[in-house]
């Protein structure tokens, strides 16, 4: 075997192996729709109660080709952008202040875990009465949750750079706004993605308890709890399954964000 064939022969190897890998996550969803497939047969279950999976998949492709699960689906996005942008907006640049000074930080350590370990859910009703029953108030409930997650996020990359190249800048005569600039808001960078994106994470999670608790004409949480009440089981399972497809679709989105513009992050 010549040179040339041996290489073209690993670079097919490499490339296949490369694609067995991508392939990886798809052994979760197929033990998923097997175990709940054998589980509609079987019997143990009510049909009426647990439809199968492919009856699920053909109400959620004919409800978003027929427009009528649309409408739900671009609300929910919508408000859960919309919450993120705010949260984030806000969040980052109070973590990385709060971040910069261990003493702020300090100060304001017990009211960020205090807010953060209490449940998003729990606050809805005081958020009616300050909002009202509104689209605003959805939002605002879910952008203090994910604001919440941001600034701790922030300020935890800030505080913990590394001291060895804040002290190689100092050496070289960076100022203390340069240091700043240039070391503690990159490196705090990583930790800051890891904000943001458990922030988009929450922001759809609690938009989606409130579209089911708060009074909305359209969105999927209000369309969950709308089919559970009249039954309608097979449209309830195919709006549960494409607000989770959303939810992973969003993780995913942030991480090709950070590995493309957060690439030393580790190193």
């Amino acid at each position: 075997m010549t040179a040339s064939s041996v290489r073209s022969s690993n670079r097919i190897q490499k490339f296949s192996l490369a694609r067995a890998d991508q392939l990886l996550p798809l052994i979760g969803v197929l033990a998923l729709f097997g175990v709940w497939w054998l589980i509609a047969i079987s019997g143990f279950v009510n049909p009426v109660l647990l439809p199968t999976p492919i009856a699920t998949l053909g109400t959620l492709i004919t409800g978003m080709l027929t427009g009528t699960m649309l409408p739900d689906f671009i609300a929910t996005v919508l408000r859960t952008f919309s919450a993120f942008f705010m949260a984030a907006a806000v969040g980052v640049p109070i973590g990385v202040a709060l971040g910069s000074s261990e003493k702020l930080y300090r100060s304001f350590e017990f009211l960020i875990d205090f807010f953060r370990s209490t449940p998003a859910s729990a606050l809805i009703p005081m958020f009616i009465l300050f909002f009202g029953v509104s689209d605003f108030s959805k939002v605002v409930i879910a952008a203090f949750s994910a604001f919440l997650l941001i600034v701790f996020n922030s300020a935890y990359g800030v505080i913990n750079a590394k001291q060895s190249r804040i002290l190689a800048a100092k050496v070289m005569g960076a100022n203390r706004w340069r240091v700043f600039k240039d070391v503690l808001l990159l490196e705090s960078l990583p930790q800051t993605f890891i904000g943001l994106r458990s922030g988009i994470s929450i922001s759809l999670v609690i938009v989606i308890v409130a579209e089911m608790f708060i009074g909305t004409e359209q969105g999927l949480g209000k369309r969950i709890i709308d089919a559970q009440q009249v039954l309608n089981v097979k449209d309830m399972y195919a709006s549960i399954l494409i607000t989770g497809i959303l939810g992973y679709f969003l993780n995913m989105l942030f991480l090709l964000v950070e590995k493309r513009f957060i690439h030393w992050s580790g190193k």
